[in-house]
This record gives C-alpha cells, structure tokens and sequence, in this order.
C-alpha cells in the first residue's frame, strides 16, 4: 500500500472537520447531563443544545423550533417518509418518488407499500436529472399524499431541479420532502420543500447526527411512539456532544462552501476529462453542468467493480461504487440502472476539504495502469 493514503470517498462521510473535534471535545466535558432536568448541569447541557439548534436553523435558514436532531440521516429520513404519509393518511395512501432516491428512502417506501399504501416511481434520464412532466402528472394524480425527491444524487452527481419540481407540488398540494444529505454544508438548499433531511457525517461531522426538518404548517406525524423530545419528531435522549459538534462543523462547511465548490469544481472536472480521454471502453455518468462539485462517478467495461475498489486501495486510493448503498445485494445500482447507463467496474470518487490537487493527479496517474492490469487478468486485451 502507498505510504500515503488519499480518502476520496467524502460522499459516504466527509473526514471529521477540526471545528467538529474541539466543539466535541468541549461537549463531552460539558454536555453529558439530560438537558431535559432542572438542575444547573442538566440545564447548562440544555443551553447547549439550544444553541446548536439555533446554529443549525441559522444556517439553514429555517426556525429553529423546525429542527429536530435524529440518531442518523437514515433515521431522519424514514422519519420524513414515513411521518409525511401518517399525517396526510386522510388525503390518499400514495407516495411518490423519483427512481434514484436513496435507499433510505426507497426502504421506507417499500414499508409502506407493505402496510398497503402505494409508491410510484418517476423516471431520471441518462444524465440522471428528473423527467419533470411526468413529475408534474403523478403528483397530480389524485390521493397523493408525500412526494419525496433528492436533492442531488448521491451516486452520480446530478443535482435535482428541485425548485421546478416543488412548483409542480405546491400546484397540486402536495407536500415535498428533500433529501438534502449531499448538498447541506456544500451548495445552497433549493426553495419550496415542506420536509428536509440531512446527515452530519456528510458535511465533516461527526457520525451518529441526522437532521429532520419540518416547516410550519406542514401536515406531519410522527410514526414513531409518543415521546416528547425534540418536538415529539423523533424518540429518544440526542448525543448531544455529537449534535453539538455537528452544530459547529455545520457553520464551518456552510461559510466555506462557495470557496470549497470553486476549488473542486475544476478538480473534478479534469478528473471527467482525463478518465475518458486515457482509459479505453469507460462511461463518465451524470450530468457534465448540473452537478455537485465534489463527486465524479465512472464506469469501467470488462471490469469487476469490487475487484478494482480492492486494487484501487491496496495503491493507497479510498474510493466505493455508485452503488454502495445497495453493495451487499450483489445487484447492479438502482440509480445507475434507471439512468440506463454502465454499471460494470463502477467507481465513485468524492472530494473534500483535505483533498489536493496532487491526490487527484497520482489517482489519475495510476488509474489507467490498473484498469489495464484488471482487464489483462481477466483475459481482455488489445483495448
């Protein structure tokens, strides 16, 4: 293995930002009584955790009595799903969702699909964006209670036309949930959403922090038993070092997000460039504009794509598939499946903070190199 590791896998969780590790440090000595008792510790830990709601809506732009902090970004969102249906129960029983949702997502659907609700799946193109007319006719079709729609993917890149597709709602009075895990701490959050959700560890946090957002005025029950905790939305005592933490960490991306974008931008598109230009029979996914600036996902023919993650990281690189989230059912990605486009040898790269040009010069470098050793062992050659 390379003496010097490069993480490229941000995407899944970003390297825990200097910000989130003194806030957690300070927290664990400061912040480990029940805010929710009378006494002075207990109501110092209560400060705290007031303090990082009030942050996290700050920076959000959102009240701070719509923030609740969930166990995880999974959590949040089975909660969003789940808790959007519940409380539009008596307008209908259907769920609609674009084909690249998170698996999150797609689980909580199919959960209510076995509770005898209904979903409806909304194609992507190949880029992987929304196919908004057919968006707009679903939504409006009677007894649909949620919509719920990515707010980038988190696999190819692709960032959602969210605010369109929230028009489309608001016509036909449908509440919208956004999972907005890959774009909070990185790029503004659209307009028109009513349920948000995102995820700590994503933005430089520390893993185990999930947010759930609910504006005022939005029809939604939590489908969880009774608790009064963070607004009844979800159960149990908060990890409130961890929320506190990711309270700071949050702030922190959020102000340096426009400076961070503008520098991994062109890191990532040179990585499009190259990877097609130097490694025979690949596929650069999503859309080359309407992207995240951080992540970049390719496709490699007559490649195992678990195989070249392996190669790639005994030479020191860190990446994981498109298809990570789904990874253990040894099926091709749904997101990629939907798209239409290459599944085989899938490689998904994801920058940040720490991330150099140098780390993605050597990964681009070597990644030809290995590509053409897989395919040799695996017997495909002149290429």
């Amino acid at each position: 293995m390379s003496a010097h590791p490069v993480y490229l896998d941000a995407a899944t969780a970003a390297p825990l930002h200097p910000v989130a590790r003194q806030a957690l440090l300070a927290a664990l000595d400061d912040g480990w009584a029940d805010p929710a008792r009378l006494y002075s510790r207990a109501r110092r830990a209560g400060q705290l955790l007031d303090a990082a709601r009030e942050a996290t809506a700050a920076t959000l732009g959102v009240r701070p009595d719509e923030v609740s902090f969930t166990p995880s970004g999974t959590h949040a969102a089975h909660s969003a799903v789940l808790g959007g249906l519940v409380g539009r129960q008596r307008t209908g029983a259907t769920l609609v969702h674009s084909a690249i949702e998170h698996s999150a997502v797609l689980h909580a659907a199919q959960r209510h699909v076995a509770a005898g609700g209904t979903a409806t799946s909304v194609p992507v193109d190949r880029l992987g964006r929304l196919d908004l007319d057919a968006w707009s006719a679903t939504v409006h079709s009677p007894g649909v209670a949620l919509a719920a729609l990515i707010g980038a993917s988190h696999e190819v890149g692709t960032v959602q036309p969210v605010a369109v597709a929230a028009e489309s709602c608001t016509a036909a009075g449908v509440p919208l949930y956004v999972d907005a895990a890959q774009l909070v701490g990185r790029v503004p959050v659209p307009a028109g959403w009513s349920v948000l959700t995102a995820s700590a560890h994503k933005w430089g946090g520390p893993p185990g922090v999930g947010l759930l957002v609910v504006r005022k005025g939005t029809r939604w029950e939590s489908p969880w038993p009774a608790d009064e905790r963070e607004f009844g939305r979800t159960p149990g005592v908060v990890n409130l070092p961890a929320v506190v933490a990711a309270a700071a960490s949050l702030r922190a991306a959020a102000a340096d997000a426009a400076a961070e974008a503008a520098r991994l931008t062109p890191l990532v598109d040179l990585i499009r460039s190259r990877v097609a230009a130097e490694v025979p029979d690949v596929e650069v996914v999503g859309d080359p504009v309407d992207r995240l600036p951080h992540l970049v996902t390719f496709s490699c023919l007559y490649v195992d794509g678990e195989v070249l993650l392996h190669a790639l990281d005994r030479r020191g690189f860190a990446v994981s598939s498109g298809s990570s989230c789904t990874s253990s059912t040894l099926r091709p990605s749904h997101v990629l499946e939907a798209m239409g486009v290459l599944s085989h040898g899938n490689v998904r790269v994801s920058l940040h903070r720490e991330s150099t040009g140098a780390d993605v010069e050597r990964f681009l470098a070597e990644l030809p190199g290995i590509v053409a050793d897989l395919r040799a062992d695996a017997g495909v050659v002149g290429l």
